[in-house]
């Protein structure tokens, strides 16, 4: 059966495990690498591969590291016996509700949590778009908010980039009408920012002009080495109508427990609560992003980790005349001169797995998550076999050191 027809069989419903048995682990790998399906699946997947089978994971913007040791601990010792896993997460809610404000000398009230932040962004989405109330977004950036107000129909005002960062003029204009506007910053595929300074303006102009509410997304603001930069925090507690999100899935490395946060007025938190179903979380999740926030050192090390790893890429890079944008993430956004899908596929038989499609840019861009340095290296010796100009180059130098 050629791997094709494999793929087909899932997809016709053949059970994942039946998969897995009839190709075997080597012969599901290479299916891994082609199949277009769930991201999730092969992601999955990919971590039940031996070692020397796995694709390098830089599609998805995870941390590599994954949770820290007092993390992992913490979990542990919360399923030690049972009782607690047997309880509701209620208590557990509150205690990480707390904890987040004790650690960002915020109200606890300005706290929520949800099932990651994509939970949360579609509880605000829910709550403060409709039919006649458009989302205002930019294009490309974060699609959850965008994707969730088409499900409901509600109109979205997805506005085009201006210089690979959000056109934060135009998203004032946009806002007229408008129930909610999202803001990425970092935005998420360029890794580009706006200054602290630059969206308190468009807070200003937005809360003057307009009654829409303002949600700021700032997934990766612990990777984030620009010094004009500013968390919204302080505004989300002055302002009845902004909102900032967060996640652990970043720097915190906990994409595969499924917590966010975000901070907002009392009354704008009553109004997402309406949506939110809060027992959506669980006990190790709560107690692991309570752990986790509390131990801002290894948030800090996880940082100059990536902070490394992220300016070894982008050297490399710039070193075969290749542009990329300035990162504030934990990915780049790399101007490679070919499609980003030929880009993709041309890894994926190498054995890594980069990121998806972000039309118009596609046509030579393409973002590539940061992992650690051992893997970023073996990384570029896989991108100088498969760029153009890398090759080119590389084969000019090999042309030079032989004369």
């Amino acid at each position: 059966m050629k791997t094709h027809e494999r793929i087909d069989g899932m997809r016709n419903g053949v059970s994942r495990r039946s998969f897995v048995k009839s190709v075997g682990m080597g012969a599901s790998a290479a299916a891994i690498m082609s199949y277009d399906g769930p991201r999730a699946w092969a992601r999955a997947m990919s971590l039940a591969l031996p070692v020397q089978e796995r694709p390098l994971l830089l599609h998805n913007n995870e941390n590599p590291l994954g949770p820290g040791t007092r993390v992992i601990a913490a979990m542990n010792e919360a399923l030690e016996g049972g009782p607690r896993a047997g309880r509701y997460p209620g208590g557990a809610i509150g205690e990480l509700v707390e904890a987040i404000a004790g650690r960002h000398n915020i109200p606890a009230d300005h706290v929520m949590v949800g099932n990651g932040s994509t939970q949360l962004l579609r509880s605000a989405t829910h709550v403060f778009t409709s039919p006649t109330k458009h989302l205002v977004t930019a294009s490309p950036s974060y699609e959850e908010a965008r994707d969730y107000a088409t499900l409901n129909g509600h109109p979205v005002e997805a506005l085009p980039l201006k210089d690979m960062s959000l056109d934060l003029s135009a998203m004032a204009d946009a806002a007229r009408g408008a129930g909610l506007v999202f803001v990425n910053n970092p935005n998420n595929p360029t890794a580009t920012l706006h200054s602290g300074d630059a969206i308190g303006a468009l807070i200003d102009r937005i809360l003057s002009e307009t009654d829409a509410m303002i949600m700021v997304d700032e997934a990766y603001h612990d990777y984030v080495t620009d010094p004009r930069y500013e968390t919204q925090i302080p505004r989300a507690i002055k302002e009845e109508r902004v909102i900032v999100a967060r996640t652990f899935s970043k720097a915190h490395g906990m994409a595969g427990m499924r917590i966010g946060w975000v901070v907002a007025h009392p009354d704008a938190i009553a109004r997402m609560r309406e949506w939110h179903y809060g027992l959506s979380l669980n006990i190790p999740s709560l107690i692991g992003a309570r752990t986790s926030i509390l131990d801002p050192d290894r948030i800090a090390h996880e940082a100059e980790r990536n902070t490394a790893a992220r300016q070894f890429t982008i050297d490399w890079f710039a070193s075969r005349g290749i542009a990329t944008t300035d990162s504030q993430a934990n990915f780049i956004f790399a101007r490679t001169g070919m499609p980003a899908g030929d880009f993709r596929a041309a890894n994926q038989q190498r054995g890594i797995l980069v990121g998806r499609d972000f039309p118009p840019y596609d046509r030579e861009w393409s973002r590539i998550s940061i992992s650690t340095m051992d893997d970023m290296r073996r990384a570029v010796d896989v991108f100088d076999s498969v760029l153009p100009v890398a090759t080119e180059q590389s084969n000019g130098r090999r042309s030079d050191a032989a004369a």
